[in-house]
């Protein structure tokens, strides 16, 4: 069983880890290898999840660490090896055999074997190897085409904000060593004030910045610059849903605070209704998709603020299928049509109509429409944000509506008729005008479970699912508010297409209205403006302090040493030479005249020792 569960990560970390030091030599193999590793990885998370195995291994001198796999990772490591098997069999069949191949697949392994780990970590010094490997990695996989510098500058920002909350998973660790002496994450709730509000206060940081919820979710945009299959793994079970894990695997933690989990609670719901407004005025569909998953990520944060483990899980998983369908589904229009504007992907549907058929399954699951996936799940988080708050729910029954906006929208933009004026393709990069065999055979099946999941809103199989996760007492939507939530999502899309067919073009003042939203709420100039543009003025001052206070001081004490020096050559070393050379002189004088009574003559020896003798006598009469 050890075994079992050191093989599910070490599968795809080897051979990513292989293919990435092979480099292009890899690059004809790397597809199948990819695949293959990807299906066994799956293999392995269905038979870890079912057996459980607990690893455990000494860490430092009296501290544990370990993995283990409990009913929260083992619906996580089933989804992660699912939703990473279907993105690497699209990206075998969309990327051309020019790419470099080899490095996109093995990091693409390494990222979801960095995952697995994540959500099987069972302290905080193993969470935080895994946490800097899939870091690492979505900086290389974000900047994958490092040639084009904008796209370099993309991958920069995305890391660097994330890194900023990353600091806060630091802080934790250091906290749990203070309070607990030990970094077992189901230990933290039992540290002692102060240090488990530090702790609580570190994870949400660390958890906000991953998951890109506000202030940090403009770097979810910059994330859209690496490939289509990127975005797809990275935004749906990976990384970005990482941050929410955390937050509900330490659950326990954010209620003992008093504090943590009410904050938790609202910035979730209010990123959830402010992502969704983003996401309704973006024109690139990968940005508002990108939006969108900011959004539904909010979701699962307040889930965790209200203790919603099955509901905020449920939505983790049901979220990771409808979105690795559309992102697929997008980059399928990317590399056909050459375009990704919403405006000129009119009558996309329409021309690739498998891939229509399975995004309009996604974007509906998406808009809440009943009886799909995401309608069951958002409504079981919005009824525990009902008993928390009546005034979070109704945050929480806006972002929803919001929900079927953007669905709505970007659905009647590629359904809607091509016309001459809306035809334009090959705008970011020529279109192959076909969409391969295996990009299109993956879609039907994550269609499926975008549209399935919603069964775990069955009474009993939602009990059973609460069973699972070990989450017994949540309450359960009434009929009653699945049924508003449902006709809202109705109204919306119904709204939406009358609107289209009225008023297809946007009004200017409408068009300067959701001009802050076009711009993520202009969050990446805030950040510029508020932090990194003083930081960066604060560190020029005090490099010019370093180099003309500083380094001046330090070239004074140097140049008055050497001018003390000068002077001390001059005026006083001269005379004190002259003053040893005098006595050097004296003392050879002296010894020229001790020489001259060693002749060798002993009558002479005589004469010198009685004139000796004759001076000591009188010299004692004189004295006596």
């Amino acid at each position: 069983m050890t075994a079992l569960g050191w093989g599910l990560p070490g599968l795809p970390l080897v051979t990513g880890a292989l293919l990435l030091l092979s480099g292009r030599r890899a690059d004809r193999l790397a597809p199948a290898a990819g695949v293959l590793t990807a299906l066994g990885a799956l293999i392995l998370a269905i038979a870890v999840a079912i057996a459980r195995p607990v690893i455990g291994f000494p860490l430092f001198e009296d501290l544990a660490a370990g993995m283990a796999v409990d009913g929260l990772s083992a619906v996580l490591v089933v989804a992660v090896t699912a939703v990473t098997l279907g993105v690497l069999v699209f990206a075998a069949g969309d990327m051309p055999a020019g790419e470099a191949r080899g490095r996109f697949f093995g990091l693409m392994l390494l990222f979801a074997g960095s995952m697995l780990v994540t959500v099987t970590a069972t302290d905080l010094a193993v969470l935080l190897m895994a946490w800097e490997v899939m870091g690492a990695m979505s900086y290389a996989l974000i900047g994958f085409w490092w040639r084009e510098d904008e796209r370099v500058r993309s991958a920069d920002v995305a890391f660097l904000t994330t890194r900023a909350g990353d600091m806060g998973l630091y802080l934790a660790a250091g906290c749990a060593l203070a309070g607990t002496h030990a970094l077992s994450l189901s230990g933290l709730a039992s540290a002692a004030a102060p240090w488990r509000d530090l702790i609580a206060a570190g994870i949400v940081v660390a958890a906000l910045g991953k998951s890109a919820q506000l202030p940090f979710s403009f770097w979810l945009s910059r994330a859209m610059a690496g490939p289509s299959a990127v975005s797809a793994l990275l935004h749906s079970a990976t990384m970005v849903a990482a941050g929410a894990y955390l937050l509900l695997r330490v659950q326990p933690l954010l209620a003992a605070t008093g504090w943590a989990a009410t904050l938790v609670a609202w910035i979730g719901g209010i990123t959830a209704l402010l992502l969704g407004a983003v996401a309704v005025a973006q024109r690139d569909l990968k940005q508002l998709l990108a939006a969108s998953t900011c959004a539904q990520i909010g979701f699962m944060v307040l889930a965790a603020g209200v203790a919603s483990v099955a509901g905020g899980t449920a939505q983790l998983v049901a979220h990771a299928a409808v979105k690795s369908l559309l992102f697929l589904c997008a980059g399928a229009w990317l590399t056909a049509l050459g375009t990704k504007d919403l405006a000129e992907l009119h009558g996309a549907a329409r021309r690739y109509r498998l891939v229509g058929l399975t995004f309009g399954v996604g974007a509906l699951a998406l808009a809440g429409l009943p009886p799909l996936s995401l309608w069951v799940t958002k409504d079981t988080v919005l009824a525990m944000a009902l008993q928390e708050s009546p005034a979070l729910y109704a945050v929480g029954l806006a972002a929803a509506v919001l929900s079927a906006a953007y669905s709505a929208r970007m659905l009647l933009a590629v359904w809607r008729p091509a016309t001459a004026s809306t035809a334009t393709a090959d705008a970011e990069q020529p279109g192959t005008r076909r969409i391969g065999f295996l990009t299109q055979a993956t879609l039907p099946v994550l269609a499926v479970a975008a549209a399935v999941f919603g069964i775990v809103g069955v009474p009993d199989l939602a009990e059973q699912w609460s069973s699972l996760l070990n989450a017994r007492g949540e309450s359960e939507p009434t009929f009653q508010e699945m049924l508003l939530s449902g006709v809202l999502a109705v109204v919306t899309l119904v709204a939406a297409v009358i609107l289209v067919r009225r008023r297809p073009a946007p009004r200017s003042t409408g068009a300067r209205l959701l001009a802050p939203a076009t711009h993520w709420l202009h969050l990446e100039r805030a950040v510029e403006h508020a932090i990194s543009r003083p930081t960066l003025a604060l560190a020029r001052r005090l490099a010019w302090f370093d180099d003309r206070v500083i380094d001046g001081a330090v070239r004074a004490v140097a140049i008055g040493g050497r001018r003390a020096a000068g002077i001390t050559a001059g005026r006083v070393e001269f005379p004190v030479d002259g003053v040893v050379n005098a006595i050097g002189r004296a003392a050879r004088r002296l010894g020229a005249l001790a020489r001259r009574p060693q002749t060798g003559l002993v009558h002479t020896y005589y004469a010198q020792a009685a004139v000796l003798l004759f001076v000591l006598t009188l010299v004692v009469v004189l004295v006596r």
